[in-house]
């Protein structure tokens, strides 16, 4: 078994094609059903159906450890750079929209002033598909909603924010400088959808007022509840950072919550393997933007700074985190 039979694996599985995985593979067909077909022998299985083009269960299993050897390969590359350097390599990093907003533009512009060889593929998606991402090996970096009740999963907190009500101008909450859970329970929101940490919370905390929050329509992903919320569709409970710059006109208006607890934001990897010198630097940029970017947005207050960060510390250092 080798890294170029495991590599033509992971691209028929992608394109779900073998003349497709070809083409991205700068090759021909033959060599890819040849590099398949080679490396069904050596484990003994079927791993992809060939009426179907998609992997069996056992193929399944084997292109999750692919994809993680694939990471670790990358990963040392980045690494023998770093000894020479140049600290090089990619990252897939995944960002809850709301953060994406604001925390993605000026880390971009640190990361290409400070380190050009490191490419960064983001992708912007809910929590939850976060998650199954980097469990699988998809995803490196995420910056998702917390709590996260996964051990396999190493957290550190990046910052807290307000929960706020998005009120429409035709809402009866409009009006309202404060509401409270109990008023909020009398009327149908638009909120993220139940098995979600933001929902979650919002459960617990009605819950301790001895009130149920009703939902008018669920959402798993923020920017879409944030913008139908903003849009005039209806009442919807939404994080501070999601609300647009500037301050709110004759259509909508935030409203504040009282005992509603924050929004908890952390960077996230897996536990297992070392993070590669690319990855460590776009966590550092991370951590630097959210400790200088975020106190300027209502409602974000950046966390403690985490044990053995420092502000002068180097790349280099290691530990289940990633400072």
């Amino acid at each position: 078994m080798d890294r170029k039979k495991l590599q033509t694996l992971l691209s028929v599985t992608e394109h779900r094609s073998f003349s497709a995985a070809s083409r991205a593979l700068g090759t021909v067909q033959s060599n890819v059903s040849a590099h398949i077909s080679k490396l069904e022998a050596e484990l003994g299985v079927t791993l992809i159906d060939r009426a179907t083009n998609e992997p069996t269960a056992e193929g399944r299993a084997v292109v999750e450890r692919a994809r993680r050897i694939e990471s670790e390969f990358t990963s040392l590359d980045s690494d023998l750079a770093f000894m020479r350097d140049v600290v090089s390599g990619s990252v897939r990093l995944g960002v809850i929209g709301t953060t994406a907003r604001w925390l993605v533009p000026p880390m971009l512009r640190r990361l290409w002033d400070e380190y050009p060889d490191v490419h960064v593929e983001i992708l912007d998606a809910p929590t939850t598909s976060l998650v199954l991402g980097l469990s699988t090996g998809t995803v490196d970096l995420g910056v998702i909603n917390l709590p996260l009740e996964e051990p396999e999963l190493a957290v550190e907190p990046l910052f807290a924010e307000d929960r706020v009500l998005i009120a429409p101008s035709d809402h009866p909450l409009f009006d309202r400088e404060v509401v409270s859970l109990e008023e909020l329970a009398e009327y149908e929101l638009l909120l993220e959808a139940k098995g979600t940490a933001f929902r979650d919370v919002l459960d617990k905390a009605a819950s301790e007022f001895g009130v149920e929050l009703r939902a008018r329509a669920e959402f798993d992903g923020m920017r879409l509840l944030a913008s139908l919320a903003f849009a005039g569709f209806g009442a919807g409970v939404v994080p501070a950072s999601a609300i647009s710059a500037g301050v709110a006109g004759p259509e909508w208006k935030a409203v504040s919550i009282t005992g509603m607890p924050p929004r908890s934001v952390g960077l996230v990897r897996r536990r297992k393997g070392l993070p590669s010198a690319a990855e460590r630097v776009v966590a550092r940029m991370i951590r630097e933007v959210t400790r200088l970017e975020g106190p300027d947005i209502s409602g974000v207050r950046p966390a403690d700074e985490p044990p053995g960060s420092h502000a002068n510390q180097s790349d280099r250092s290691g530990g289940v985190g990633l400072h």
